[in-house]
């Protein structure tokens, strides 16, 4: 029987600034979320680093007393790459590189090379190429040592390893005709959308790693790619889903995330049309997260900067069988209580007490509630379908009890 090669990570370090807006919490946070997308990418985060400071260096973004603290240790430690928690400048990243002599990536460049690793198809892999060259056009006097060593590794896949060469014009005109390669497919995939007909069109939308490609596979009996790493899905997934006897269409799309970089936004424009023509949308909530809530305002964020922020919603909490809070005993009078002593009937009568209807807590993996989700897609559905084939009336009852 053949020995299964072990998984080799590349050791890692993260970097972090804390300032008035970002208190201790805040700052582990963060770095918590860079930590799962260093993990995704095939990175081990072996040591944090954070420095307290309004501003950041311009020249080494952390002081040059903490530079040398992580200096020794990616020395000591043989660390393969050193990661910033928020964009560098190119005039940064060419100073800490040349301090470090190791890879040094960003938020950004860390996400763009996880999606670099996610895009099967061609039109996600041009998607994400086209991101990737917009990343590097004012980084390339840098490129050149970063990239000689041909090392493999976090941040070494996309257009760089063969283009070592490459100047700015050439750079500019792969940008110039994948644009034009992009636009042609923008297209074709308007045609298709095009081509559906009237079927009520439903979005999944959400935070990265919240459960949408479960939820898809539960809804709609099909097998999309799903697993507990962020941005496991890139592509698109349509299907046609029928609650009782009433069809519609279900599209699970790119999970968001904070500090999303603008160049994938752009980028990614034409995944993000099938949210803007979408007629409802199922933003779907890890609710299991202790910083839910903020996961809800970052995707709602986005949602407006696409112009779909105040489409017909309805809030999908998931992972209740995963969800835990903190106990108070009866004699402690000491201990705050806080959202993180909320059970979810007490969250139910918070500010979600609002959301009636368009609330709806469940369990994709466990399967939990799903009858009561599908009750009330159902009723939405049909009142949007109704809205449009008024003579369709009669076909679909009211209530999906009813079949």
């Amino acid at each position: 029987m053949l020995e299964q090669k072990a998984i080799v990570y590349e050791k890692a370090v993260l970097i972090g600034v804390m300032n008035r807006q970002q208190n201790e919490e805040r700052v582990k946070e963060y770095l918590d979320e860079l930590e799962f997308l260093t993990y995704t990418a095939g990175g081990e985060v072996c040591k944090r680093f954070v420095q307290r400071m309004e501003l950041p260096n311009p020249k080494t973004y952390i002081g040059s007393g903490k530079m040398e603290e992580v200096e020794a240790y990616v020395d000591a430690n043989e660390i393969g790459s050193v990661i910033f928690d928020d964009e560098l400048s190119p005039a940064q990243q060419r100073n800490i590189e040349k301090q470090l002599r190791c890879k040094i990536l960003d938020r950004t460049s860390l996400i763009l090379d996880i999606f670099a690793q996610r895009a099967q198809t061609s039109y996600a892999r041009t998607q994400v190429e086209l991101a990737q060259y917009e990343y590097l056009l004012p980084r390339l006097t840098g490129l050149w040592t970063h990239l000689e060593r041909q090392k493999g590794g976090i941040g070494m896949r996309g257009p760089g390893e063969t283009e070592i060469e490459t100047d700015r014009r050439i750079v500019r005109d792969r940008i110039s005709l994948l644009k034009k390669k992009l636009l042609k497919i923008d297209r074709q995939m308007e045609t298709q959308r095009g081509n559906r007909g009237a079927l009520v069109r439903v979005a999944l939308v959400g935070y990265t790693n919240v459960g949408k490609s479960t939820l898809m596979n539960v809804i709609s009996k099909s097998d999309v790619f799903a697993e507990n790493k962020l941005f496991a899905t890139l592509d698109t997934t349509v299907r046609k889903v029928v609650i009782g006897n009433l069809p519609f269409l279900l599209s699970d799309t790119v999970g968001f995330i904070r500090k999303l970089p603008t160049q994938l936004v752009e980028s990614f424009k034409s995944t993000l049309d099938e949210v803007r023509e979408a007629d409802l949308l199922l933003h779907v909530v890890d609710i299991s997260h202790p910083n839910f809530e903020e996961h809800i305002d970052s995707v709602r964020k986005i949602l407006d900067e696409i112009g779909c922020a105040d489409k017909k919603t309805i809030m999908v909490f998931n992972k209740i069988d995963q969800y835990t809070h903190d106990t108070i005993d009866a004699d402690d009078l000491i201990t705050e209580r806080t959202k993180k002593h909320f059970t979810i009937e007490e969250w139910k009568r918070t500010w979600m007490q609002k959301l009636g209807d368009s609330a709806i807590f469940i369990s994709a993996l466990n399967k939990e509630n799903l009858e009561e989700f599908r009750k009330r897609v159902y009723a939405e559905v049909r009142d949007i379908h109704v809205s449009r084939f008024p003579y369709n009336n009669f076909l679909y009852p009211q209530n999906l009890d009813e079949y």
